[in-house]
């Protein structure tokens, strides 16, 4: 008799900060011989471009309370609980070993479900204070996984740290040696989250062309921009005659960060693992309407080990921007510090560290 092949179902909503590190799970167990389903809704389905084809995508019916108008908003219990029923049948059917959840609202039918059903279940948060979805469930499940240290949890749940798994790409140049600033052709990756990136078009363009001559000459700029502003920023940066790239989204986000002298971004839970594990200097700009402010909590541990500079965006100004990049860029010493500490915070070994978890629940 053959024996049966474990099963592990992940939970996760539709934006990279949930679904980056749940593939970077998936990816582990796949080869550790587990079978893998990703239980999402139609909306998150549209996001699963990046993990392997191995992996099993089962859609469930969710909804938030967030969207649409009042009547969209009386029909989100009864979308729930349909889901939360076609979950648990799927798992009673196909009885999952461990669920993991990694936030977001399409991940409540599976989360639900494994409690219904008394499954072995735990929960990864990627940001220093839980997510609306975590928090409920944050009681309910064996182990709570933390991507930031330190993460503000309920009174009486004790959080393991397993730090932000990353992508098989960003694991490549884990640690690649940085190339201080100096006289020569120098990077900058100017890299946005999915909400809010506008500021970083609005302010950041101006800031670099506003340095002084002899180090603009020498500059390079990778810019990440949404697709209502990327045609305006890109014309912007030829008018000045910087040497830009500017996109909606780069596939190669790991080998622009790696040979970048600066890093400016959101303080994403994913931008700030990736910014950690490769090792770069940073000017953070967390977004201020993010949940409970979680990417200022992200954005604390780099900034305290001095490996990034954060500014908060009531205070981003165009001259207070060129004044930051400046002082990173004209100070090779200090550059080098900030990537030292940057990646002494990295935790390469996240992924391995959530597999454990897995196992351990497994028995």
């Amino acid at each position: 008799m053959t024996e049966r092949q474990r099963l592990l179902v992940i939970a996760a909503g539709g934006t990279g900060g949930h679904m980056f590190p749940a593939q970077a799970l998936a990816e582990v167990m796949l080869r550790r011989g587990w079978r893998v389903k990703l239980s999402t809704d139609a909306r998150g389905a549209r996001y699963t471009g990046g993990f392997p084809h191995s992996v099993e995508v089962e859609q469930v019916a969710s909804a938030s309370f967030s969207r649409g108008g009042m009547p969209a908003k009386a029909l989100v219990p009864l979308r729930i609980a349909g889901g939360t029923l076609a979950a648990a049948w799927r798992m009673w059917r196909d009885r999952p070993d461990v669920v993991v959840g990694f936030g977001g609202y399409p991940a409540i039918p599976a989360m639900a479900a494994a409690r219904l059903l008394r499954l072995p279940r735990m929960l990864h948060e990627q940001n220093g204070v839980l997510g609306r979805v975590n928090r409920i469930f944050a009681r309910r499940v064996d182990r709570v996984a933390c991507g930031t240290w330190p993460t503000d949890l309920p009174e009486g749940v004790a959080g393991v740290h397993t730090g932000n798994p990353v992508r098989a790409a960003v694991q490549e140049r884990a640690g690649a040696p940085y190339i201080p600033p100096g006289d020569y052709p120098m990077s900058i990756l100017v890299i946005g989250g999915s909400q809010g990136a506008r500021v970083l078009s609005d302010i950041v363009p101006p800031a670099i062309a506003a340095l002084p001559m002899d180090m603009l000459r020498n500059i390079r700029v990778s810019h990440q921009a949404r697709d209502e502003d990327a045609a305006r920023v890109a014309q912007f940066y030829a008018e000045q005659g910087i040497d830009a790239d500017v996109e909606p989204f780069f596939r190669d986000v790991p080998r622009r960060m790696s040979e970048a002298q600066l890093v400016i971004s959101r303080a994403g839970a994913s931008s700030v693992a990736d910014i950690s594990v490769i090792g770069r200097p940073s000017i953070l700009i967390p977004y201020p309407h993010a949940t409970g402010d979680h990417q200022s909590a992200n954005a604390r541990g780099l900034a305290e080990a001095g490996g990034a500079i954060v500014m908060p965006e009531a205070l981003v100004t165009v001259e207070a921007m060129g004044e930051e990049i400046a002082r990173v860029l004209t100070d090779p010493d200090g550059a080098t510090r900030m990537a030292r500490a940057a990646q002494s915070l990295g935790k390469p070994e996240a992924t391995e560290e959530l597999v454990a978890l897995v196992e351990e629940l497994a028995g």
